[in-house]
Parts: structure tokens; C-alpha cells; sequence
């Protein structure tokens, strides 16, 4: 039996800071609800305020202590925070296998803060394909800055770049982070570098090799760009944060003054849209792998008596027609 949901409700409920229901609401985008559409539409015109953080980095490299420490920091600014944190999937459940992280639990009484675990079901990227959705939901819920964090899961991960407004890259000594990170493509998506447990052996090397690195690179691009600060930190003991909140900012009026901002998150809508429009594609494409329509074009192919680009056009063809 379909459970009634009265969306505008929610919305209205969301909108004045009830947790449940953003909740709820974030809960129907994970689901991919029959509701979503109309939860996309209410929301819309709540959203496009919240500063969007992304943090990224290998396993290890303590990201999850790095954001809640940032949780505080923020906080202490009078900002309302969420935090999407995408975990690895349950093999069993699909669900987020950390649940609401644990090193974050000091927060849970503030009612300034929103935590979310969000499962990346096997999404490769390091986000779940429902993250912008969340992240709009806690958009027009009133967070002032969203904290994006993303499963370790190595270079793949880069995606997070393409929904933050500033993504930080954390890294940490003895890792070999300062050397694979150009390799990575790293240095291209950090707005800002955090060298994290910053006490350990080998960290000045590690700041080194990260500098000399952005500035080669710094080298090859022409007109003026962001030059990513290197921040040194140590999350556990809450050391560097001052610093890395005002690199933050910094990059903040830097997109604002040079009408970049305005051009990221035009980007990033576009890419939600492209997203939206190829799964509607690939479900239709699945609704005709139960017919006879594709199976009759793989046969033709496989014979030999059209070719592939012919039979894609005949494809999309159909698709087009009602």
C-alpha cells in the first residue's frame, strides 16, 4: 500500500527547520519516490543560497574527523550546517553501512546541524546519484553551508568537484598523496589542499611536493586562476581549522568577485539535468530490452546487415515516438 505524502507540507515543515521532516524529504529522493518530481518542483524556488563544500581524499586521511571538526568551526560562526556523508552499501541492505558516523554524534543535540548518511550503492564516483537532490533539500531547509563527504574510494572520486562550490582535497603524510595526486588529477579539482595529521614525519615533504606541484601547473594555464592554499591541520586535536575556514572563505569571495560562482553552478545544474535525462533514457531503453524492438536491431547487427551507428539511430528513433 503506497503511503500518502503531502509534499507541500513537508516542504513548509523542512523550510522552518523540523529535522524529520528533511528527513522524510531526503528519504524520498534516495527511494527515487513517484513523488520526487513534485519534491524537485516545491523545492526549487528555496534553493541556490547554501554555500556547498566538498571534502575527498583517500581512505584514512581522516575526512570524517576533518568535517565534523569543520561542523564546529562553522558553528561557532552562527552557520546552519548539513552534512551529507556517502558511505559505502551494504551488500545486504543497499544502505549506508556507517549509518549517521559516529565521530560526528556530538552534533546530534545541536539544532543547527543536519547529519545524513547517504548510501553510494555502488556509484564508483564517491557520491550517491541522489546527492544533488539531498543537497538541494538541505538548501531549502536554510543550511548556510552543506559538507559534502565522499566514500575514499581513490582517483575515481573526482566527481565531487562538479557539485561543490569548494572542494577540499585532504591528504596525509607517508600516504605518497603529494606524488599520485597530479597522476589523480587531484590538482586540477582542489580549491583548497589540506595536509591532514600534519604532526606526523614527513609532512613538510608532503606540503612540498603538493606546492611544487601546483606550481607547474600553475604554469601551464593562461590568465588569472586560484592558486590553492596548502593548509596544514590536525583534525583529531582541532588544529589548522582557523586557517582552513579562512582559506574557505577566501575562495568564497574570489568566486563571487570573478563571477565564477555563477558559472559553477550553472555547470552543475546542467549536469543534474544531462543525468535526469539519460536515466530516463536508459529506463526506456530498459522497457524495450522486454519487447522486440532491440532484440530485432542486435540481430540485424550481429548478421551483419546494418551497423551499429544505424541501428542507434533507429533506436532513438523509436524512443521518440509515444
Amino acid at each position: 500500500m503506497t503511503r500518502t505524502v503531502d509534499v507541500p507540507d513537508l516542504v513548509s515543515r523542512a523550510r522552518s527547520g523540523e529535522p524529520r521532516a528533511v528527513a522524510r524529504l531526503i528519504s524520498l529522493v534516495e527511494d527515487a519516490s513517484p513523488h520526487l518530481r513534485e519534491v524537485a518542483a516545491a523545492l526549487g524556488p528555496h534553493t541556490g543560497r547554501a554555500w556547498v563544500v566538498g571534502l575527498t581524499g583517500a581512505p584514512g586521511v581522516g575526512k570524517s574527523t576533518m568535517t565534523s571538526q569543520l561542523v564546529t568551526a562553522l558553528r561557532r560562526k552562527e552557520l546552519r550546517v548539513g552534512v551529507l556523508a556517502v558511505d559505502p552499501s551494504s551488500p545486504f541492505s543497499g544502505g549506508a553501512l556507517l549509518g549517521d558516523r559516529v565521530r560526528m554524534q556530538e552534533h546530534a543535540t545541536d539544532a543547527g546541524v543536519f547529519i545524513r548518511s547517504m548510501a553510494s550503492r555502488g556509484h564508483l564516483g564517491g557520491l550517491s546519484w541522489a546527492t544533488p537532490q539531498a543537497l538541494r533539500v538541505l538548501d531549502a531547509a536554510g543550511c548556510d553551508v552543506v559538507l559534502i563527504e565522499t566514500v575514499g574510494v581513490g582517483q575515481s572520486e573526482v566527481e565531487v568537484a562538479g557539485l561543490a562550490d569548494t572542494t577540499l582535497v585532504l591528504v596525509a603524510p607517508g600516504m605518497g598523496d603529494g606524488i599520485q595526486a597530479a597522476k589523480a588529477g587531484i590538482l586540477e579539482i582542489a580549491d583548497v589542499f589540506v595536509v591532514n595529521k600534519a604532526d606526523r614525519d614527513g609532512a613538510d615533504r608532503t606540503v612540498r611536493e603538493l606546492k611544487h606541484g601546483l606550481s607547474l601547473a600553475r604554469r601551464e594555464r593562461l590568465g588569472p586562476s586560484w592558486r590553492p592554499p596548502v593548509v596544514r591541520a590536525v583534525a583529531a586535536q582541532g588544529e589548522g581549522l582557523d586557517e582552513l575556514v579562512e582559506a574557505i572563505d577566501k575562495h568564497h569571495q574570489w568566486l563571487v568577485d570573478r563571477g565564477e560562482l555563477e558559472q559553477r553552478r550553472q555547470a552543475r545544474a546542467a549536469a543534474e539535468v544531462e543525468a535526469i535525462a539519460l536515466a530516463h533514457l536508459r529506463s526506456r531503453i530498459g522497457d524495450l530490452r522486454g519487447g522486440t524492438a532491440l532484440s530485432q536491431l542486435a540481430k540485424r547487427v550481429a548478421a551483419g546487415e546494418v551497423d551499429p551507428y544505424a541501428a542507434a539511430d533507429d533506436l532513438i528513433a523509436g524512443l521518440s515516438t509515444p
